[in-house]
């Protein structure tokens, strides 16, 4: 497929806001990807080149993309930076010197998707002497054959800040939209192109007036290829790669349909992960294809995440009695995956921090029985001498940590505890009831103090047992407790009813900061005034306020302003005056006064007397709080009704 084709989507997609307008572009490039592109058309709709959880990285630095420009457009660097400040957009400025470029002499063919694929993927092998030379060399070899919106395109994926909001709904739904038969009712017929469109007043292929009716649509079709069904077992049986439409008089039934294959697809992700994956068997055999997709150690799972409640009684409303709860440590997520002898840790982020962690690798090879599983777990800190928890602050450096790992184990030792079973020796556990995966922990696990454990529990309907258990938690360190419905599957990274989390302090939210300041006098070596973002649902950054208290200026007082700085300095994608833009990658916990309604920030809500209370190293900007979540926390302020 030619990178051109990719670039015009590319561009309706940052031509709009609309959630159902880019789905429905996506969709209409997936049904014509040939199958041996469409795993790299997938990943590079996501600005990537890798899974999310690989952890490869392409890892260029603006001055060596700057670098690359000036030798494919023989302009030099000086005036390269002149007009990178005016644009404050390498990628942009990569366009405008591309259409003037002064090596006329220069060769250059069409570009192919795989050969731009290709390129990007070397980068991130390349090390050592003579690498930056070569990056270099792969980078302008694609400049020179791009024509300027490629090439603005071609930087923005290098220096990982491609921003089209395409989230998981989107191309969930456009892999439905583009595979699947369309579900009359569902989908309308557009009078004038004669296009099947989701729900909507205007055609997304030629802009005619729809007037979607779902009797009308039924009693004026007549479409060859139609499956009628009137129930989800007659989708069950039917060959669907046959039909190009499924028929069903009844509006509800034609809805359970649609669902069916939506869920179909989001479980196909939910296992591997990668819509690469999906989008292939999808394509390739629909409903069988993605039901041959399964929980693999090895390929980290995006963990099934848990709602908040204010009190005791909204945690059984939630998830019903008896109900099992467990101690809410102060650690972080650790998922354990073993294969072939082999034992991989992976954190929330699917960031591989089997090396960090040698003495996890240890306990689970000694203590826990099976040839393969993956185990969801907190790791939590404790101190070497007083052998009490501590607080994640104490040993989140030893994530990130390179170098001198066996001292930073025995100075930050942590202890696994165990809470749940999600594959075991070559059977997947998703939806088996929790009940029975804790059963199956507490079988195989043998437990050691201070090495590897099960999270202490308490299974009741008494609500002054979950008080007191609530209670006794919070004596111990803990920052509360969850509550666990019995019978329920394990949902991989949604935010279910089936599990929630009760803790004294709800005012708080996870947000990523998208830019900063400098600071005046003796902070102007330090960022000190940070703007915070949460997400919409397709993972979109919505501006919500910005924060500058909490933040220490010692660090051995908490959050400081050089740690953030530090954190920040490497992610800088652009400047204006003391205001730097940065890449959309550091998590805080803020807490706030209050939520109001303001029109100065893109969610359409600010932060009163925002303060910053920790770092989440271990979030990712995809897991901070979402708008519904923040517009569920204004709807509930106490003056509110």
């Amino acid at each position: 497929m030619k990178y051109s084709e990719l670039v015009e989507v590319y561009e309706d997609l940052n031509s709009t806001t609309k959630r159902l307008e880019k789905t429905y572009k996506i969709s209409e490039l997936l049904k014509k990807t040939p199958k041996h592109d469409l795993s790299e058309i997938i990943l590079l709709l996501q600005g990537k080149v890798f899974p999310a959880w690989d952890e490869r990285k392409i890892g260029v630095a603006s001055k060596t993309v700057l670098k690359a420009i000036s030798v494919a457009t023989g302009i030099t660097n000086k005036e390269i930076e002149n007009d990178w400040r005016k644009t404050g957009d390498l990628g942009k400025t990569a366009e405008n010197l591309v259409k003037q470029k002064k090596q006329s002499t220069l060769f250059s063919s069409e570009l192919e998707v795989k050969k731009v694929f290709e390129n990007l993927r070397k980068l991130a092998t390349l090390e050592g002497l003579g690498s930056v030379d070569q990056k270099i060399s792969l980078i302008s070899e694609l400049l020179t054959s791009a024509k300027p919106i490629e090439a603005k395109y071609i930087v923005k994926n290098v220096l990982d800040e491609l921003r089209l909001g395409v989230g998981a709904g989107s191309l969930r739904d456009s892999i439905t939209w583009a595979f699947f038969p369309k579900v009359v009712g569902i989908f309308f017929k557009c009078g004038k192109c004669k296009k099947y469109m989701p729900k909507t007043k205007k055609c997304l292929e030629c802009g005619n007036k729809i007037e979607p009716n779902f009797k009308n649509e039924i009693e004026n079709f007549n479409e060859k290829n139609t499956l009628d069904a009137n129930s989800i077992e007659d989708i069950e049986k039917a060959e669907l790669k046959k039909y190009d439409f499924v028929f069903s008089e009844d509006e509800n039934t034609a809805r359970k349909i649609y669902n069916y294959f939506i869920n179909s697809v989001q479980e196909a992700y939910d296992v591997s992960n990668d819509f690469a994956v999906v989008a292939e068997a999808a394509k390739e055999n629909l409903m069988k294809g993605l039901e041959n997709i399964s929980l693999s150690p090895g390929r980290p799972v995006k963990v099934m995440l848990a709602l908040k409640v204010k009190d005791v009684k909204e945690a059984f409303e939630r998830v019903g009695k008896p109900a099992e709860i467990e101690y809410k440590l102060d650690g972080f997520r650790l998922q354990v995956h073993k294969k072939n002898k082999e034992v991989r840790l992976f954190t929330r982020r699917l960031e591989d921090v089997t090396k960090q962690f040698p003495e996890v690798v240890e306990y689970v090879n000694k203590y826990v029985n099976g040839d393969s599983f993956i185990l969801d777990s907190e790791a939590v800190g404790f101190s070497p001498k007083t052998k009490k928890y501590l607080p994640f602050q104490s040993i989140s450096q030893r994530i990130k940590r390179k170098y001198d790992i066996e001292s930073m184990a025995k100075k930050f030792p942590v202890e696994l505890n165990v809470f749940d079973v999600i594959y075991y020796n070559k059977e997947s556990m998703v939806k088996t009831p929790f009940n029975k995966r804790r059963e199956l922990a507490e079988k195989i696990i043998n437990q050691s103090e201070r090495k590897i454990v099960f999270v202490k529990n308490l299974v009741t309907s008494d609500e002054k047992k979950a008080v007191n258990f609530y209670n006794e938690s919070l004596n111990q360190g803990n920052e509360g407790v969850m509550f666990k419905k019995l019978d329920s599957p394990y949902k991989p990274g949604a935010r279910v009813g089936h599990m929630v989390k009760y803790k004294p302090v709800m005012d708080t939210l996870d947000l990523v900061i998208v830019a900063a300041e400098w600071g005046e006098g003796k902070r102007s070596n330090w960022l000190s005034s940070f703007t915070l973002a949460c997400i919409d649902e397709d993972n979109n950054l919505l501006e919500i306020g910005k924060v500058g208290t909490g933040i220490k200026e010692k660090a051995d007082l908490g959050v400081s302003f050089q740690q953030l700085t530090e954190e920040l300095r490497p992610i800088i994608t652009s400047h204006s005056g003391r205001e730097v833009r940065v890449k959309p990658q550091v998590v805080v916990e803020v807490s706030y006064e209050e939520i109001q309604k303001s029109s100065t920030y893109s969610s359409g809500y600010a932060l009163r007397f925002p303060r910053v209370i920790k770092l989440r190293q271990e979030r990712s900007p995809e897991e901070c709080s979402t708008l519904n979540m923040v517009n569920e926390y204004y709807k509930g302020q106490r003056h509110r009704n």
